[in-house]
């Protein structure tokens, strides 16, 4: 099994530090963290981004409310398919899409992979039909996925992992990908836990946005993040009580899981980095 992290959208909202913690300007620089594994079942990826279609038609993609709040960049060399075929690979050898949730920012590159099969909590895709409310309307965007033929949902429950329920056994998937419930920022949002030689990664989502929230007793996050974060909820007392489990295990050194999530470019950069 071999992992690329692969950079899948850039946004620039403004409030630089206010946002990342580290600009020197106007405008933040937020990622958006997305997998690609090899594995003995073809390609495998964990979340999508940005696509192309995005790219091409934004205005009937994507909220304009979004693109405006979040200063999408909408630049061809973020997508997943121009990345992986900058591996060497096609389309078609991506077997597999696992998705932490269904916003925007996380599938809208579902449609560049048409014959991959996307697997996704069926929490979440009965949260994605049911569009009532403003940020409910703008975060989902059916014509993203409305040409997915393949799909597969799972319902929490499960072996522990960690603590955690952990749903296994994912159809098609080898036995070292997890999904790991973690609602509160959307209904059926999810972790993707993947287990290698050197140790468990988990790709938490949206469970947090900022660095500094894990790995320390006394968690911090940027003004413009945790308002973000306030705004995107739909479950404050889940979202907090899951942030709280998993800071408790990036302190713990034992268990040996790193933890990262979607948006924190710093974050991106150290595992780039290594």
């Amino acid at each position: 099994m071999r992992i690329h992290h692969l950079n899948c959208g850039c946004m620039c909202p403004i409030g630089g530090p206010l946002f990342d913690g580290f600009s020197r300007g106007p405008t933040a620089r937020l990622v958006c963290h997305c997998l690609l594994i090899e594995t003995n079942q073809g390609l495998v990826l964990i979340d999508t981004g940005f696509g192309q279609r995005d790219i091409n038609a934004r205005d009937s993609r994507l909220s304009p409310f979004f693109i405006h709040l979040n200063g999408i960049q909408f630049e061809q060399k973020y997508t997943a398919i121009a990345q992986i075929e900058q591996l060497g690979f096609r389309a078609r050898d991506v077997r597999h899409i696992v998705l932490t949730h269904l916003d925007f920012d996380h599938a809208g590159g579902l449609e560049d992979f048409p014959e991959a099969t996307v697997h996704v909590m069926l929490s979440e895709s009965e949260a994605a039909q049911d569009r009532r409310g403003f940020i409910t309307s703008q975060r989902y965007r059916p014509g993203q996925w409305d040409e997915i033929k393949r799909w597969k949902y799972y319902s929490a429950g499960g072996e522990p992992w960690f603590g955690f329920e952990a749903v296994r056994d994912l159809e098609g998937l080898p036995p070292e990908i997890l999904l790991i419930p973690l609602a509160g920022h959307t209904r059926g949002h999810a972790g993707i836990a993947i287990e290698t030689p050197e140790g468990w990664l988990l790709h938490a989502g949206d469970a947090y946005f900022y660095r500094h929230e894990m790995g320390s007793p006394k968690p911090r996050c940027t003004p413009g993040l945790r308002a973000y974060q306030w705004m995107m909820e739909v479950d404050r007392k889940a979202r907090l009580y899951n942030q709280d489990r998993l800071r408790a295990l990036s302190l713990d050194r034992s268990k040996g899981v790193r933890l990262f999530c979607s948006h924190d470019a710093i974050e991106f950069k150290a595992f780039t980095d290594q």
